[in-house]
């Protein structure tokens, strides 16, 4: 039995059993992935402020994240195939961010629909939103968010036109995955990945399927997606989107600060700084370096969140420190979803929150709310 200590190590058991087209795409970038490692690397260049002899008794790490009490800055950020990395791996992600109190985001492109998350939690979860050239069915989708209780809609604004993931297009990406020879091999050395497939009926991008007009079968949903993503997509629709959702509206893909200044015309409750996680422009800067001129940029006229390289409860310390009043976790939750099911999920964010607390009283801190940049030491020329 393995002993799993940090993120790596889930990741080490989600690359063995999950087969290789879901493992390259959760864990890949575009092109050359120099922003994808980015995101991760340009963490360890903030270093911490320890501080001693504190009173470190009843710490805390429980915050809000858009007026939503949260065990800790966390929240499981949208991700599309969730369900391929484990069968209803959405449900199991969902059900685990319920009983560990963070939000759970469902993504426009996940295997599970709006609806099979609904019958199987019992508190509202988030919605992420791709506006598609077909507006109706992104009414429908904003639509079915709203009949299932979901809390808040995440636009993502930064997937206009696809970045190209070399694996993908290498693997020949396909849900349920093609079965070519390579394919097939891949697949028999995965067989507690393949038992759970055989025990479900989720295969497939289900909030499509079935609801938008002319696709009923996976011969004609990749061909959808990809001649859906409406590269028209502007500040105008964004407008509508908010009027048409009418409830809390989070803006994901903010990287510029002067987009986020935009945001703060359409009325949003919170922005991401993301950069997809460096799956879209290969090159630009990496989520955490772009935090703070964003917060800068916007002081507290709209709530700012954080995705992209988090693997750690020190990462989210820093972002907290640095002005994010919420952090996102894609590929860590992946990993420890494809690693172990539900029980992987519920140990990352175990893994997060006692990393994040245990830094906090390092650091001098009780609560993490009172986190601040004093508490980091920051490069020369940071931003």
């Amino acid at each position: 039995m393995t002993t799993i200590t940090c993120i790596e190590d889930l990741r080490k058991l989600a690359q063995r059993r999950v087969p290789r087209m879901f493992y390259d795409y959760a864990d890949s970038g575009s092109y050359t992935e120099s922003t994808y490692r980015s995101n991760e690397s340009d963490f360890s260049k903030i270093k911490l402020r320890q501080r001693v002899a504190v009173d470190m008794d009843k710490r805390t790490t429980k915050t809000t994240m858009i007026g939503e009490q949260v065990a800790m800055p966390v929240a499981l950020a949208p991700t599309g195939l969730t369900g391929m990395q484990r069968a209803d791996g959405e449900i199991l992600a969902a059900k685990a961010c319920e009983k560990f109190g963070v939000p759970f985001t469902l993504s426009t492109m996940s295997i599970c629909s709006i609806e099979d998350v609904a019958e199987h939690t019992s508190k509202p979860f988030w919605f992420q939103l791709y506006v598609m050239r077909d507006r109706d069915f992104s009414k429908n989708l904003i639509s079915r968010a709203k009949a299932a209780g979901c809390s808040a809609l995440v636009l993502t604004v930064d997937l206009q036109i696809l970045g190209q993931r070399h694996k993908d297009v290498k693997n020949g990406l396909s849900a349920p995955p093609k079965p070519t020879l390579a394919n097939m091999i891949n697949l028999a050395m995965k067989p507690r990945w393949c038992l759970g497939m055989l025990g479900t009926q989720r295969r497939t991008f289900r909030n499509i399927v079935g609801h938008a007009k002319g696709v009923d079968d996976m011969s004609s949903l990749s061909s959808w997606t990809n001649e859906q993503f409406d590269p028209k997509l502007n500040w105008k629709d964004l407008e509508w989107i908010k009027k048409e959702w009418g409830g809390k509206l989070i803006l994901k893909g903010i990287i510029d600060p002067e987009d986020a200044k935009k945001a703060l015309t359409v009325g949003a409750d919170a922005i991401v700084v993301s950069n997809h996680g460096g799956r879209q422009l290969d090159g630009a800067i990496s989520s955490i370096a772009a935090l703070g001129p964003v917060v800068d940029a916007v002081g507290d006229k709209v709530e700012v969140h954080m995705d992209g390289g988090i693997r750690s409860g020190q990462d989210v310390l820093k972002a907290k420190a640095l002005g994010a009043q919420g952090t996102y976790i894609g590929r860590a939750f992946l990993y420890g979803l494809g690693a172990m099911g539900e029980e992987g999920v519920t140990k990352t964010l175990e893994i997060i929150q006692k990393e994040l607390d245990i830094t906090m009283a390092l650091c001098g801190m009780r609560d993490v709310n009172d986190l601040s940049r004093s508490n980091l030491l920051l490069p020369d020329r940071w931003w």
